[in-house]
This record gives structure tokens, C-alpha cells and sequence, in this order.
């Protein structure tokens, strides 16, 4: 909130449609975990219990919890449901979702073989559920590289004809696969070619876990840009990015 006589962009309250912030919890303990949500709540729409996280966490009642109370959104890592999936499970994976009163799931195929369009069956079936986030690209760098900007728009068109409501730009919790090269630089022409494919940048969720890839973002797309795998203790810093509070933006929205 702008207590200042500073001119800011503007930035929605949630519930919020654009500028949506996801942060990813890979294993914080759960005191620190509700300090972290008391301190950047207003500033944050979706936390994602990273990859299989979920499954060993004797303390996700408690941490959905915190979140239910301040009427913040969760998911699991699309790479548990790829498991799940793997093993002929999808129903049991429903439910394990349905049990914690998940109300998003994402849905991605980063590791395990399957087409985009088989993607989009998974997609389907628990659209009729759930509101699905789909991912698009794959954690192998190698992969991801190989994956030109065409097949990314094809991808994404796909998962959002199937039922997905927000689309996620891969880029690993390291920022060095998909639309990242292995070496942490952002592939800059991917990024012109989905903006410019006409689809909508309100359904894309950019992965930015550090503040590089952030500021860029930002620069280039506006403060109102989808980002997601940020790290629980940078979304004040983050927010300062979107307003111009942050030296690496100070100049941009002037």
C-alpha cells in the first residue's frame, strides 16, 4: 500500500488477475513459514509446495492453514502429479489434492515422457475439478533449448484450449532451464516470440526465481507481469521491483 505522496503504478488488491506473484516453498519449517506469510501476504496469490515436497511434510496441514486464513491460493508441484501419472495413479492423485482442499492443481510434463497433447488430456480430466495450472517446458536444459519458440506458443495454446486458466513459462527453481539457457541467461527471443504470438500475456505465469530474471520482466513486460517460483523471503523485494522502489527499476516507470 502506498502511504507516500510517491506516483506508483498501480497495483490491484487481491483477489487479483494480473500481477499475480506465486512463491515456491521448497521445505520451510513452519514458524518461518507464517512469519514469511504474515510479513508479504497482501503481495502473494499462489504458493506451490514445490516438486514432491507435499508428500513428507508433516506439517502441510499446518502451513495450508496459515494460508486458508489470509485467503491465499496453494498448489502442488506439477512434477508430484508427473508421478502420480507415472504410476497409473491420477485418481488416487485427485484425491490427495481433494484432501487438503486444494482448489488449483498444476499440471506439467517437465520430466516424464509424455506428448503436450497427452498433456492436455491430464489437463482435461481435472479441469472438471479443479482450476489448473499447466506447465510448459522441461526441467533438462538440454531439452528445453531443443524446444523452439513455435512448439512453446503451440504448447501453450494447447493446455489453454484443454481447460487451463494460467499457463507457467518453466525456468526451475534455479532459473537455468526452459526459458532460461543452462548458464542462467534468459532466452530473450522466446520471450518476443510468445508476447508477440497473440496470446494473451494475463494467462502466463513467468518463472523468475531470482532478481534478474525478475527485473527484466518487469522492464520488459510491466510491473503488472505474472511471475512464480519466487522464493518465500523475496516478495518484499519483489514488490519493490514492480513499484520502482528497487534501484534495478527505479528509472523504468518514471
Amino acid at each position: 500500500m502506498n502511504q507516500t505522496a510517491l506516483t506508483l503504478p498501480p497495483r490491484a488488491a487481491r483477489p487479483r488477475t494480473t500481477g499475480l506473484t506465486m512463491v515456491i516453498d521448497g521445505g520451510i519449517p513452519p514458524r518461518y513459514f507464517a512469519d514469511l506469510i504474515a510479513l508479504g501476504g497482501e503481495y502473494i496469490d499462489f504458493v506451490k509446495f514445490g516438486w514432491g515436497t507435499s508428500v513428507i511434510t508433516s506439517c502441510l496441514e499446518e502451513k495450508v492453514s496459515v494460508l486458508d486464513e489470509r485467503g491465499i491460493s496453494f498448489y502442488f508441484g506439477g512434477t508430484l502429479m508427473e508421478k502420480f501419472v507415472l504410476q497409473g495413479r491420477l485418481d488416487d492423485y485427485r484425491r490427495f489434492c481433494a484432501r487438503f482442499g486444494c482448489t488449483h492443481v498444476e499440471v506439467s510434463n517437465g520430466t516424464i515422457d509424455i506428448s503436450n497433447t497427452e498433456k492436455a488430456g491430464y489437463i482435461r480430466k481435472l479441469a472438471t475439478d479443479f482450476t489448473v495450472v499447466s506447465e510448459v517446458g522441461f526441467k533438462d536444459s538440454d531439452r528445453s533449448q531443443q524446444l523452439p519458440p513455435s512448439a512453446w506458443v503451440e504448447c501453450i495454446n494447447e493446455d489453454l484450449e484443454a481447460g487451463a486458466s494460467l499457463v507457467t513459462m518453466e525456468a526451475r527453481e534455479s532459473g537455468k532451464s526452459g526459458i532460461c539457457r543452462p548458464d542462467g541467461e534468459l532466452r530473450f527471443g522466446l520471450v518476443e516470440d510468445v508476447m508477440h504470438s497473440g496470446v494473451s500475456g494475463d494467462v502466463l505465469l513467468w518463472e523468475a526465481p531470482n532478481t534478474a530474471l525478475q527485473t527484466y520482466l518487469i522492464s520488459r513486460l510491466g510491473s503488472d507481469v505474472n511471475l512464480g517460483n519466487v522464493p518465500a523471503d523475496g516478495v518484499i523485494g519483489l514488490e519493490t521491483l514492480r513499484l520502482g522502489l528497487r534501484s534495478d527499476t527505479l528509472t523504468v516507470f518514471e
